[in-house]
């Protein structure tokens, strides 16, 4: 494994590098047709999700430094509603932006100092617990990936895909 500059990350790291294997995981073998349903019209589709993980990325890639913008960010960005209204980008495209960006912040996440992530992000979420740094929005973005991954998860299972496997591609350096 890489090693970070900041001991702080050694926890970030490995989950991060997870995550990119379990977002890959989790939509082998989805077709764009079930990638847009809903069930009972209450749930976002696997579309909205995957594009909320990839909007998390670019949000995560600009508070540590990188002026990439996510070309679905209005979509998507700080968990927008699903609208169907919208014309969503296809699961191709999100893969495509998603491999775009996760080896930039990848690369910024190992080049982060100590005294980087100490610094004040406004996160805006007023938790008393929670010192509103760019090290906790990491970890708030680590989280949020998670709860995406284990939502595509079980949208698998309802649409009759097989479950999610947890299969590495060694290959995939971030």
């Amino acid at each position: 494994m890489d090693t970070p500059k900041s001991k702080k990350l050694e926890v970030i790291i490995p989950a991060y590098r997870m995550h990119s294997q379990s977002f890959l995981n989790a939509l082998e073998g989805i077709s764009e047709e079930d990638a847009l349903k809903r069930i009972e019209g209450k749930t976002n589709h696997i579309v909205w999700m995957a594009g909320n993980f990839v909007n998390m990325r670019y949000g995560l890639g600009w508070v540590l430094g990188l002026r990439d913008e996510d070309p679905n960010g209005e979509l998507f960005f700080q968990g927008k509603a699903l609208d169907e209204s919208f014309k969503y980008p296809g699961l191709d495209e999100l893969e495509k932006n998603f491999h775009d960006i996760s080896p930039k912040v990848y690369q910024k996440l190992l080049e982060a100092t100590d005294e980087e992530l100490d610094e004040i992000f406004q996160i805006g979420m007023n938790i008393p617990f929670v010192p509103e740094t760019k090290l906790n929005f990491a970890g708030m973005c680590i989280g949020r990936e998670d709860y995406l991954c284990g939502q595509i998860g079980l949208m698998r299972k309802i649409l009759d895909y097989s479950g999610m496997k947890y299969d590495v591609d060694e290959n995939l350096k971030y």
